[in-house]
């Protein structure tokens, strides 16, 4: 089933992964496992911050909580299969269980592009209307976009899935990648996948073009109001708030529309492998390190956390002081 291609239906995928060198393996299982635990502790720890907080129970955070969450389901998607293929023999996976991979996956990575467009439509509310930010984002409207954004992504991903899944897979069943991504899938196909392709770039071009659309257009606008914006201090507070957004934004669309935007002569499946270890493994990390450094309000946040604690713990060892000289009296 491996070599040949006949009218035998493929049930089984085998991943290549990175190397059969087991040292390399090792390394490189070390590497992803602290990737993927930093992943998961940033962004937990952000959105455990978020709901304690409650000076960070903004829309700007809510929907901050909300990417964390994706970032987490995003990586997780992917790294713990790939994780324990590192340092297994055989790196297989079922066809359903690859349909599953990439359901998942694809519909994560389109969920963070909706709400990468929310987040850029509550900055410009924020810098462009200030008086009239907590009306236009109400919280209604902040869980509706939410809502939204994960009902079109697994919508898109769902359409996506059948489409590329719907083919017929007669061998070979090696996959040059390390996750059941797109263009390594496809490359299996033993039918015509144009109308894969086709239906791939529609939903490319909806969510993801016109994502970026409306994060163009709502910094257009941003930027204008900034210039306007006379004191320096003024100009440099408007920034920051957009900062950290506008670099998220330009890792994550960046990496995609290189990878699933061009035509399917010019994949390198070698080549692209790294770049979907960057997308897929690295940019949830990443994520809440941007939002995160820079930001005087979970940083104070944070300190607020650490004092509490630290008091907790000065109360939890002077009553168990009193408690064992009492029982010593």
């Amino acid at each position: 089933m491996a070599g040949s291609r006949n009218t035998t239906t493929v049930t089984v995928f085998i991943f290549l992964g990175f190397s059969d060198c087991p040292q390399i393996q090792i390394v490189l299982f070390l590497v992803f496992l602290g990737i993927y635990l930093m992943t998961l502790a940033w962004n937990l720890g952000l959105i455990t911050l978020i709901q304690m907080d409650s000076h960070l129970h903004t829309p700007m955070y809510f929907f901050l909580s909300n990417l964390a969450l994706v970032d987490i389901c995003y990586s997780s998607s992917t790294t713990p299969k790939m994780l324990a293929d590192t340092m297994a023999e055989q790196k297989t996976i079922s066809f359903l269980g690859c349909a599953v991979q990439y359901f998942i996956f694809c519909g994560m990575g389109l969920t963070e592009c909706f709400l990468l467009a929310a987040m850029a439509y509550d900055r410009y509310a924020a810098v462009c209307n200030p008086l009239l930010y907590t009306v236009i984002m109400s919280h209604t409207l902040c869980i509706k976009l939410a809502g939204g954004a994960f009902m079109g992504g697994f919508f898109s991903s769902l359409i996506e899935t059948y489409s590329v899944y719907n083919h017929r897979f007669c061998g070979p069943n090696i996959i040059n990648h390390f996750f059941c991504d797109l263009p390594p899938v496809l490359a299996l196909s033993c039918s015509d996948t144009f109308t894969s392709q086709i239906v791939t770039f529609l939903v490319g071009v909806i969510v993801g073009v016109m994502s970026v659309l409306m994060v163009l257009v709502s910094y257009i606008y941003i930027v204008v109001a900034i210039l306007k914006i006379s004191s320096t201090k003024g100009r440099s507070k408007a920034f920051s708030t957009c900062a950290s957004h506008l670099t998220a934004v330009t890792l994550f669309y960046g990496s995609g529309l290189f990878m699933y935007m061009r035509p399917r002569s010019s994949y390198a499946l070698g080549r692209d492998k790294m770049v979907s270890v960057f997308y897929a493994v690295v940019i949830p990390m990443v994520n809440p390190m941007i939002y995160s450094l820079r930001n005087k309000e979970i940083k104070n946040a944070v300190k607020k956390v650490i004092e509490r604690e630290c008091v907790i713990s000065h109360h939890r060892t002077y009553f168990s002081s009193v408690s064992v000289l009492a029982f010593e009296l």
